[in-house]
């Protein structure tokens, strides 16, 4: 007996083992058998927005052409299910999952917009935080940045694609660099408020538009743009007074260590 000591642990522990795997097993199989009988929804709508609510989602769910109320656990497709909601454009990700008490789980994270794009043929669309191109929706109109101006970019045309892509159609487009100023100025809480439109000149340049002053701000490609973003901050808080600001036209930050303003012709 003395002899079998050193085996008994690990054939218990190996038992062990067997035994839970088969008690999942059964357990696995017993639930693939079981009935659907929920469905919950969830979809963040971080900072309100609204492109898309849980009822189009769910609508989205049950009308796939398979039946999910009702069916087996183990029959319903979840990653159908995942791409399906995953194809819908203005959803960033989803999450769907089943539990042991009959529910199928669906969350969904909408796209983030930060800045909306109108090309000079008037057709517009959105580009998210992550750098994904994103069609209007007729339900919902985000309150972001607008850009507009002397623009053709393929956003409008061709649904979700990212802006940092390397082929021939991205190759001259501007909505990179137009990600790149929405999200410098979403994210300092004075341009925020202080910046709502930005107009694209025909040689590329960017001009800012405040929502005081009525001015055009000029900085020019995007390059630079912190340290150009920087003087102007200290010109507006330092340089101008606030009841001067209508007094000027033009604002170019476009020159080394210099702010060149125009005054306005008439009042």
């Amino acid at each position: 007996m003395k002899k079998l000591r050193p085996y008994v642990r690990p054939f218990l522990i190996t038992l062990g083992v067997l035994v839970v795997v088969l008690v999942l097993g059964f357990v696995e199989r017993a639930t693939d058998r079981s009935p659907i009988t929920d469905l919950q929804v969830s979809v963040d709508g971080g900072e309100g927005m609204h492109f898309i609510d849980e009822a189009a989602v769910r609508r989205e769910v049950l009308h796939m052409g398979v039946a999910v109320m009702g069916a087996p656990m183990g029959e319903v497709d979840v990653p159908g299910i995942e791409n399906s909601l995953r194809n819908i454009p203005s959803v960033a990700n989803a999450e769907v999952y089943r539990t042991l008490d009959g529910v199928l789980h669906v969350k969904v994270d909408q796209r983030m917009p930060v800045v909306r794009v109108f090309n000079a043929d008037g057709s517009s669309f959105y580009i998210d935080r992550e750098g994904w191109t994103m069609p209007i929706s007729p339900n919902y109109t985000a309150r972001v940045l607008v850009v507009t101006g002397a623009l053709n970019e393929a956003g409008a045309r061709d649904g979700v694609r990212s802006v940092f892509e390397s082929d021939s159609i991205m190759a001259v487009s501007m909505s990179d660099d137009i990600h790149r100023l929405a999200m410098k100025i979403g994210a300092d809480p004075f341009w925020n408020a202080m910046i709502d439109q930005v107009v694209v000149t025909a040689d590329g340049e960017f001009q800012l538009v405040p929502r005081i002053g009525g001015q055009r701000v000029l900085i020019g490609n995007g390059s630079q743009l912190e340290q150009r973003l920087a003087k102007l901050k200290l010109f507006y808080e330092k340089g101008i007074p606030l009841a001067d600001w209508r007094r000027y036209d033009r604002i170019d930050l476009r020159f080394a260590d210099q702010i060149v303003c125009t005054k306005r012709t008439t009042p």
